[in-house]
């Protein structure tokens, strides 16, 4: 279990997390009903199979997962069934049904296929920082994102979390960094970018495993691209793609972290799962504290 992108989102650290163990038996994920196309809700972070434990937490690291069901129900079977019926009713009755009718059908066959479809699982981890109130989010999509802040804000009633708010424009940082300024310490560049001219439908240029100092990239800044993707090493331990969104994409824990699994004395799937969360949600907040003071990261108001 390794987050494989980080949407990141704020939230006071005054938030009460003391009743979370009380509030996620109430909201946990339900099977999806016959007649209905989704169902959300909390799981364990450890699996379905766990009917207990919907959260786990380690100090101030607490790691919580939400779990999702829907109805696979394509819509070429749903028009190639109605374009039938539509054929019937023509051919018994001699006349073509109009919008309002056709919509009525389409509805009564989707009622009538719902309780036979395929159910798709999925299940989105987060981990949130109590101590620098912050919450990272295992997906690239935003939308991802606010949708789990919205599955914590049920279940606590409140919850204040907000996207990123850089001080500094994220894209010039990236700029800068690619055109040869220091970077934050324990930072090193990767060998691939993204850069746009920032006239609209202007040029994109898309690099990969590409030494990214050299006169070839330079002659792209010098004709006024802007970087929007940058990849990244931090130290030994992780390696990734940021967004001038500031969303961590392709992370990778690579052997300095890895390494540190290698001490582990307890046995079991469980202990694993204990230890690489350990690791993972420790080198999440040393990576989110860099970035929090390289892009002068607002803090949430409490």
């Amino acid at each position: 279990m390794f987050f494989k992108n980080l949407t990141l989102f704020r939230f006071p650290t005054s938030v009460d997390f003391s009743e979370v163990d009380t509030l996620l038996p109430h909201v946990v994920l339900k099977p999806v009903g016959a007649l209905e196309m989704t169902s959300r809700g909390f799981i364990s972070p450890f699996g379905r199979e766990e009917k207990e434990q919907f959260s786990h937490r380690i100090g101030d690291a607490l790691w919580l997962t939400v779990g999702g069901e829907e109805k696979i129900l394509p819509g070429a079977v749903v028009n190639d069934l109605l374009a039938r019926k539509l054929e019937e009713i023509e051919e018994k009755e001699g006349r073509k049904p109009g919008g309002r009718e056709r919509k009525r059908l389409k509805d009564d066959l989707l009622h009538e296929l719902l309780p036979r479809a395929f159910v798709k699982s999925s299940r989105t981890d987060a981990f949130l920082d109590l101590q620098h109130g912050y919450v990272a989010v295992d997906s690239s999509s935003r939308k991802t994102g606010e949708n789990v802040m919205s599955d914590i804000r049920g279940m606590l009633g409140s919850f204040p979390a907000m996207p990123l708010n850089a001080e500094v424009a994220p894209r010039a940082i990236l700029t800068a960094w690619i055109a040869g300024e220091p970077l934050p310490e324990g930072l090193s560049l990767g060998e691939e970018c993204e850069m746009k001219d920032p006239a609209e439908g202007g040029a994109v240029v898309k690099c990969q495993h590409q030494e990214l100092r050299c006169d070839e990239i330079d002659k792209h800044l010098d004709a006024g691209k802007q970087v929007t993707k940058l990849a990244l090493i931090f130290e030994d331990n992780l390696s990734f793609v940021l967004g001038d969104d500031l969303i961590v994409r392709k992370l990778k824990f690579l052997d300095g972290a890895l390494d540190q699994l290698e001490h582990i004395d307890e046995e079991g799937r469980r202990a694993e799962l204990d230890a690489r969360f350990a690791l993972q949600s420790g080198e999440i907040r040393r990576l989110f504290l860099l970035l929090e003071q390289a892009f002068k990261l607002s803090k949430a108001d409490s």
